[in-house]
């Protein structure tokens, strides 16, 4: 488990976009993953630091530059491009970037007045993690108290929701999964949940191909990525009774 503390307790609204910058490429995204295979963290945080000091923000950078660089790592070591230690090493220095960046950014502009409680993981025996530490992040710098697990099995995820009075649980979905098996999951999460308004919340690569994966399995909502994740949940968990931020 890594456990995640509140980064600042003041409210300060992210940096705008500048409209005259162009999406960061697909084509960049891909070459920035390989180049990881052999690059050290502060070679590839340099390239990123290149982007900030061009105008990109987090969003920008998290959404359009290390997830997808994390999606092709994955995709090289299905396709035996690069072997397990090779892909390892370079989703840590992707890690490490994240964190980085996340924690030179100031804090997002979050809707709840009091610090609500979020845990995230890949669904078990998905071993794709870097969506749920990247969500995970994102959560943090709004001000909330967010962990995140690795490569959980069912057991441990259960253990941990039915240990902390959890307002939301967030899981991953990125490799082929039975619907079965995560609707099993979920009804599970609601009976040992130590908090019995427990909000559910699924995302990842195969949610966003089943947009009404959500409903069947019984997840309360899906989010496509990070950012509408906090937007979404905010509204959720302020909707059980958690005292909003008053409209400026």
């Amino acid at each position: 488990m890594i456990p995640r503390l509140m980064l600042a307790q003041s409210r300060v609204e992210p940096t705008a976009r500048a409209e005259a910058l162009d999406p960061i490429a697909p084509d960049f995204a891909d070459s920035f993953a390989v180049n990881l295979l052999e690059w050290d963290a502060d070679r590839a945080l340099r390239e990123v630091e290149a982007l900030v000091a061009r105008g990109y923000g987090v969003q920008p950078v998290f959404l359009d530059l290390l997830a997808p660089a994390a999606r092709t790592l994955g995709r090289m070591w299905e396709e035996d491009e690069c072997d397990f230690v090779e892909v390892t090493m370079g989703l840590w220095r992707l890690q490490e970037v994240m964190r980085e960046v996340a924690s030179r950014a100031p804090p997002i502009a979050g809707s709840l007045a009091a610090p609500a409680k979020s845990l995230f993981s890949p669904m078990p025996g998905d071993q794709h993690s870097f969506g749920a530490l990247m969500i995970d992040e994102v959560f943090a710098r709004a001000g909330w108290e967010s962990e995140a697990l690795i490569d959980p099995q069912r057991r441990e995820l259960l253990t941990v929701i039915s240990r902390k009075s959890l307002d939301l649980v967030g899981l991953t979905i990125t490799t082929d999964s039975p619907s079965s098996a995560l609707q099993s999951l979920i009804r599970a999460i609601r009976t040992v949940s130590a908090n019995p308004a427990i909000c559910i919340m699924i995302g990842g690569r195969m949610v966003n191909a089943n947009p009404g994966l959500a409903e069947e399995v019984g997840a309360d909502v899906s989010a496509a990525d990070a950012f509408a994740a906090l937007e979404i949940a905010e509204r959720m968990v302020a909707e059980t009774g958690l005292e909003t931020n008053p409209a400026p």
